[in-house]
Order: structure tokens, then C-alpha cells, then sequence
């Protein structure tokens, strides 16, 4: 496994010079990353744009201002990725665009929601780089998440990365759900920002109430764990977790499946997104990945401008989508 780290290590160093973002140290032109493991090939289903607009474009909303500056954050002052969402108050922003990837816990006024964002990598930031590349796997923190047994591993650079911000995130959830009253928390991130957000939202549900609704919605994610992992995202949070992939994006596909990584349920696969990136036709992919939807996306045909976006409604992720 260090043997095979060291490789792609190599490979994505050749890859970042190539190509705008680094992709989790996989090189697809030299490694076949759709190989043996459990799947699906359960019939998907359409997504109706009214589903769309009431369940994804609002997490899409906060995962897109969580690339944007802690300052511009607390005060709301990011431009238009601040107006698009009015009436929300920051309870606490943080991060260092590096180690610790920027995130903010908020209170969503008009949903009366208590919302989680995390930051995806900065491609230009070595730290936050590094917090993709590095992915032995490792026991699950039953700290974090006391209903994993041993048999769950997890990426060790996503699962650490969690840890830095899992303390105040926690604290301040729960603070913020005693003294708003809300009953609804949700939890949502882009690419790395994904990552850390699905174990988030794993642990405010082993955490939190079983009275509070804790819903993850997430974009572009990597894969996390194994299949012990992805089983108990299944077992634990059930259809209140959704990960959304975009068309050709090459990143849900990586860790590959042939080092032992699976994604959990619920993909939601966007299939096309018309020319002026408003309007996405998207389906709904049963079971872990399902072959009639991103996993089984063609080695010759990725598009890292895919894991960018627009996703719907215009909206695209990374740093160079919110400069403030």
C-alpha cells in the first residue's frame, strides 16, 4: 500500500503540472481506475427540476461560499456568493486555506437550519494538497464516531483533516441548536471539502439527537472509506446523505476502488447541464456505485471542468469562484 502511495505520489506531481487541480494523486492516463469491486446496475431514476431546486441548490449555495475567505464570511461580504444567501447569520468561520481548509457553521434564518460548510482544496496551497494525497487508510476515530467498529478504514488525510475542525464544529452545532430552537441541521462541502463534510455529517448523527434532522448533501465527493465505511453511511444516515456528481468529473473516482475505497448510496449523477449552466438534467443512482452513473464514467472521457461546475443554476466551486 506505501509502495503504491509513493507511485501515485509521482503521478500526481506530473498530473499537477498538467492539469489545473490535482486529483487526489491518481494520473488517469496511466492507471485504470475502474476496476473490481462491489457495484450496482439498478435502473436510475430522473430528478424533477423541483426536486432539484428544493433539495441541492441551497447546500450547493453554502458549498460554494465555504471557498470563500473566513473575513468575507463572518460579515457576509463575499459579493454575490453572499447575496445569493440572505437572512443567514455566521455563528463562527475559521481555517487557513491550508491544513485546515476554510469552514463555517451558520444559522440559515428562512430555513430556521443550522448549516456546516467545509472548503475543498486550494490546488495552489501545498498544505491543502497534501491533505488529498496523503490516503493510507486508518481505523475510523470512534471519538468522532463512537458506532464504528474496527473493520471501518478511511483515508487517512480526509479523516485527520476532519479532526482539526470536529471540536468547534460540534460545540458550536450544538450551542447553536439550543439557542435557536432550530430542529434541522445541514451539512454540505466541495471535493476534499465533501469529504470532510460526509464525516461530519456522520458524526452530528451519532452525536446529535435522533429528534434533530441531520441532512448532508455534498459535491464532487472522493472516495472516503471502505465498504465497511460506506455501509455504515448507509446504515447510519440513510437517504439524508446525498453525494452529487457532475458528468465527466474524474474525482468521485478516486481513491480507485482496486485500493479498497467505496462510495456509500444516494448518488445523484447530473447527466447534462445546458449552455448557460442553468438548467441540469440529473438522475437518482440506487445502491453503491451504481455503473449507470459516475463509476461507470470512460477513463477517455473526464473533465476536471466538470468537478468545477456549473453544477445547476449557474453555480461552480473552487477559490477562483469567490477571489474575496
Amino acid at each position: 500500500m506505501r509502495a503504491l502511495s509513493a507511485i501515485l505520489l509521482l503521478a500526481a506531481i506530473k498530473l499537477a503540472t498538467a492539469a489545473p487541480t490535482p486529483l487526489f494523486g491518481i494520473d488517469f492516463g496511466d492507471i485504470n481506475i475502474n476496476t473490481d469491486g462491489e457495484t450496482s446496475d439498478a435502473d436510475t431514476a430522473a430528478l424533477s427540476q423541483e426536486d432539484i431546486t428544493n433539495t441541492l441548490v441551497r447546500p450547493a449555495l453554502f458549498a460554494r461560499v465555504a471557498y470563500c475567505s473566513s473575513p468575507a464570511v463572518l460579515n457576509m461580504t463575499c459579493g454575490e456568493q453572499c447575496d445569493a444567501l440572505p437572512n443567514v447569520k455566521i455563528l463562527v468561520a475559521g481555517g487557513d486555506d491550508g491544513l485546515v481548509p476554510n469552514f463555517f457553521v451558520a444559522h440559515d434564518v428562512d430555513t430556521d437550519t443550522i448549516v456546516v460548510a467545509h472548503q475543498g482544496t486550494d490546488p495552489k496551497n501545498l498544505l491543502s494538497d497534501l491533505n488529498d494525497l496523503n490516503f493510507f487508510q486508518v481505523d475510523a476515530n470512534t471519538t468522532i464516531l463512537p458506532k464504528a467498529n474496527e473493520d471501518v478504514k478511511m483515508h487517512d488525510g480526509f479523516a485527520y483533516t476532519q479532526e482539526r475542525t470536529a471540536d468547534v464544529v460540534l460545540s458550536t452545532v450544538q450551542s447553536a441548536l439550543e439557542s435557536t430552537g432550530a430542529k434541522k441541521v445541514l451539512v454540505t462541502g466541495h471535493s476534499l471539502g465533501a469529504a470532510i463534510a460526509s464525516i461530519d455529517g456522520m458524526m452530528l448523527r451519532m452525536k446529535l439527537d435522533p429528534s434533530i434532522a441531520v441532512t448532508t448533501t455534498v459535491f464532487g465527493l472522493p472516495r472516503v472509506g471502505n465498504k465497511a465505511w460506506a455501509d455504515l453511511v448507509d446504515s447510519t444516515l440513510g437517504t439524508s446523505f446525498t453525494h452529487v456528481t457532475n458528468q465527466h468529473d474524474p474525482v468521485p473516482q478516486v481513491p480507485p476502488q482496486f485500493v479498497d475505497f467505496q462510495h456509500p448510496s444516494n448518488e445523484i449523477h447530473i447527466t447534462g447541464v445546458d449552455s448557460g449552466g442553468n438548467t441540469a438534467t440529473a438522475q437518482r443512482c440506487p445502491g453503491q456505485e451504481n455503473q449507470n452513473c459516475s463509476p461507470g464514467n470512460s477513463l477517455l472521457d473526464l473533465s476536471i471542468d466538470n468537478h468545477r461546475g456549473p453544477y445547476f443554476q449557474n453555480i461552480s466551486m473552487g477559490n477562483k469562484f469567490c477571489p474575496v
